[in-house]
């Protein structure tokens, strides 16, 4: 069967066999695996030369071999390279169901009366592949009708398409939770984990004391370790806050071109905190008293009696 298939089909046939079952199962995500991996390209490169050199090195064989021969030998060679393989059991399978065409000397035998400005019809038969197809059409249509329409045990087309919005949304949902990256002001949440608080607190040396002191005590920046806030105390409105910017003309800058959003929840969650402590030398309260949605009223400091306080409703809107 070899000298059916010529080297210049062989080849690149063997080769993209090889190249798609590497690409099959070397996971390289959305770039093909030969560029994500350079390895992977020099050894589809290997392969390729391996398989040249088989055809030239068999090629090479078969020739000696045939120089080997006797002249009755070389004949009987040649001879068997020009046999063609019959195919008969496909030929039989193909007549079969293609089925019996009068010749056309013998069609006079099948004409109909009709006659339409002088064409004719042939009563032929159908061909036995046609109407298998068919009887299969109408099996598959009534077990597709009591599957889908009388049974209900599969689901349809738009119950389909229903489910699965309904698992993309759970899986978004899933890897949002493990992509820290795409938090937003809408899903972040308080970050407890100790890492996470030792590089918000990283972040917050680097970046925030110039205002705020080591201690979050207040410079130029307000108190961050009281419960007066200016723009809300919440996780939202301190990542907000942080991501956008302070007060327009006298606020602090906006950081979300600076920090990831990861960095800014980890820098908000360790801002946070510093909820109760003692700073050294801590600055004047600034901004309302800072109430959690749906906690009860907050018990005002002795210290805090002579400050105007505005205690914030449980649906906080940020201060201008």
């Amino acid at each position: 069967m070899r000298h059916l298939i010529p080297s210049y089909v062989r080849v690149p046939a063997v080769f993209f066999i090889i190249f798609g079952l590497v690409e099959y199962f070397v996971d390289s995500g959305d770039k093909p695996a030969f560029l994500e991996y350079p390895i992977i390209m020099l050894f589809l490169l290997l392969v390729l030369v391996i398989l040249i050199a088989i055809e030239g090195i068999v090629g090479s064989i078969e020739n000696v071999l045939f120089q080997s021969l006797d002249e009755a030998g070389k004949q009987r060679y040649l001879a068997n390279q020009a046999k063609v393989p019959q195919f008969t059991k496909v030929k039989a399978l193909y007549a079969k169901l293609k089925g019996d065409d009068k010749p056309i000397e013998e069609e006079h035998e099948i004409i109909l009366d009709h006659n339409y400005d002088g064409i004719k019809e042939l009563d032929n038969n159908l061909p036995p592949w046609w109407l298998y197809s068919w009887y299969a059409s109408m099996v598959f249509a009534v077990i597709y009708l009591f599957n889908f329409h009388v049974t209900g045990s599969s689901d349809t087309q738009y119950e389909e398409l229903d489910n699965e919005y309904a698992q993309a949304k759970i899986e978004i949902e899933a890897y949002k939770k493990t992509a820290k990256n795409l938090v937003d002001v809408n899903s972040v949440v308080l970050l407890t984990d100790a890492l996470d608080l030792q590089n918000g607190k990283k972040i917050f040396t680097e970046n925030c004391i110039a205002c705020h002191m080591a201690d979050g005590g207040g410079g130029i920046g307000p108190n961050l370790t009281d419960k007066y806030w200016i723009l809300g105390g919440s996780i939202k409105n301190v990542f907000q806050t942080i991501s956008e910017g302070g007060r327009s003309g006298k606020g602090m800058v906006s950081w979300k071109k600076d920090l990831k959003p990861l960095e800014m929840a980890q820098v908000a969650s360790y801002v946070l905190s510093l909820q109760g402590t003692t700073p050294a030398n801590p600055k004047e309260a600034e901004g309302d008293l800072w109430q959690p949605e749906g906690a009860e009223d907050l018990e005002i400091p002795a210290e805090a009696q002579g400050t105007d306080v505005l205690e914030v409703e449980k649906s906080v809107s940020m201060n201008n």
